[in-house]
């Protein structure tokens, strides 16, 4: 029998569990560790509330979690509850697939100002991660200041802009919502450093932004570039970048303006106490694509700084990392004889929820080369023991379903449910037996 575990029950968790499950089938035990009770990572904590439909890809994981080989063991923290060494002594393989969890720092004086915050703590805290439930963001300013021209950016954009009707039908968490409900901001600033021919942004959530109730997209015209240019673009930023020409060319007067400011470059974020105002300074695109500063400099009035600048992975005790890239240091996914990492955690912070797919399918091919047949190892029986003699009270898939009952009979109406947001209420709300 080959013992797996993989560390982290995300996309890149999930996938590499059932790419091990087609190779072994039953000739494996595969064991999918999570420090929260809960499962299933950023499509919980990660995607947008109101993009329910991208959620639903947790079914997937879902059936893969209800296999007989493949076990959830929530609840449990790598580097608290058990090492790396000690899982190493129990399985053949282990997979580290914890994603890339922490903002990359904004590196900018002022930037640990109160006010400033990182996309994963702002994304978290109205998605309900328990690391964030506290978060206490300032929205009684009427300005705010997103960073970032991708996706998350945004996200944190029309989340900052919706009405509390707008959110019907997502799972955004009442402590954010009723805080969004009486939120002042009236002008949230898109910042990037390049202009739209580099854009990140995807038009399926660009043109989001052109059917929002209260708020309208801002789009200067001077800042876009001749449109003949465009015919040079991939197919997906040309769409995105005539978006952008769309709002630059019919303006629309809202309550709430998302305004894109391009070619501009944070420099530092001042205030007396807290988030005042952001200082930028105007850019220009060389030839290879690269922004540089022009001295040109400016400010805009803002309470609220969310940095979207990507995300970093943790390191953990006894692993290789590579510092300077957020990620752990391995050749193709192999880290140490027996240890690997998967995901973001082997990439780095790029790649959509379907490049794990490939990404899992490619490690659990590895493993199968490397383990053979497997080592005689203990495996899950000697983890539960461990865990049982520390103290901790492991979460099942069984359990997390009784929690996930438990949120979606709490569910206000019109929402899927409404999340536990401390892990102190996940695990109440298992059965007493409990």
């Amino acid at each position: 029998m080959r013992h797996i575990a993989i560390i982290g029950s995300g996309p890149a968790g999930y996938y590499t569990a059932e790419a091990c499950r087609n190779i072994f089938g039953d000739g494996a035990r595969i064991d999918v560790i999570d420090r929260l009770p809960v499962p299933f990572g950023l499509i919980r904590t990660g995607v947008a509330p109101d993009h329910q439909s991208i959620k639903a890809v947790s079914r997937r994981y879902e059936a893969v979690a209800l296999t007989d080989t493949v076990r959830f063991m929530g609840n449990v923290s790598v580097g608290e509850d058990v090492s790396i060494a000690e899982l190493q002594q129990f399985y053949d393989a282990v997979v580290i697939a914890t994603g890339a969890p922490h903002d990359r720092p904004l590196g900018i004086p002022g930037a640990d100002l109160p006010g400033v915050v990182g996309s994963a703590a702002f994304v978290g805290w109205y998605n309900g991660h328990p690391d964030y439930a506290h978060l206490d963001p300032p929205l009684d300013g009427q300005g705010a200041v997103v960073i970032g021209n991708g996706n998350v950016a945004l996200d944190v954009a029309r989340i900052l802009a919706k009405t509390p009707e707008e959110f019907h039908g997502s799972d955004i968490v009442a402590h954010a919502r009723d805080m969004l409900e009486r939120s002042q901001i009236r002008t949230i600033a898109l910042l990037g450093r390049r202009g739209p021919h580099q854009i990140a942004m995807t038009p399926k959530e660009l043109a989001e932004l052109g059917r929002l109730e209260r708020a309208a997209p801002r789009v200067d015209p001077a800042d876009l570039p001749d449109e003949g240019a465009d015919a040079l673009l991939e197919p997906g930023v040309r769409k995105s970048v005539t978006l952008l020409r769309e709002f630059a060319a019919n303006p629309v007067d809202r309550p709430v303006t998302v305004a894109f400011d391009f070619f501009a470059m944070p420099v530092a974020v001042e205030g007396n106490g807290r988030v005042e105002r952001v200082i930028v300074e105007r850019t220009q695109v060389d030839e290879a694509g690269r922004s540089q500063g022009t001295g040109e400099r400016y400010a805009i009035e803002a309470s609220l700084v969310v940095s979207c600048i990507g995300y970093q992975t943790p390191p953990i005790e006894g692993v290789p990392y590579e510092q300077e890239r957020g990620r752990f240091a391995s050749d193709e996914g192999r880290i140490l004889p027996g240890l690997y990492c998967v995901g973001w955690a082997r990439r780095g912070p790029t790649g959509t929820i379907g490049t794990n797919k490939p990404d899992g399918a490619m490690i659990a091919d590895k493993i199968a080369e490397d383990i053979g047949e497997g080592s005689g190892k203990a495996g899950r029986e000697a983890l539960e023991a461990l865990i049982e003699q520390r103290g901790t009270r492991i979460v099942t898939f069984q359990d997390w379903q009784n929690i996930d009952a438990a949120e979606i009979a709490r569910a206000r109406p019109g929402a899927p449910r409404e999340k536990f947001v401390h892990v102190g209420d996940m695990v109440a709300a298992l059965l007493p037996s409990a």
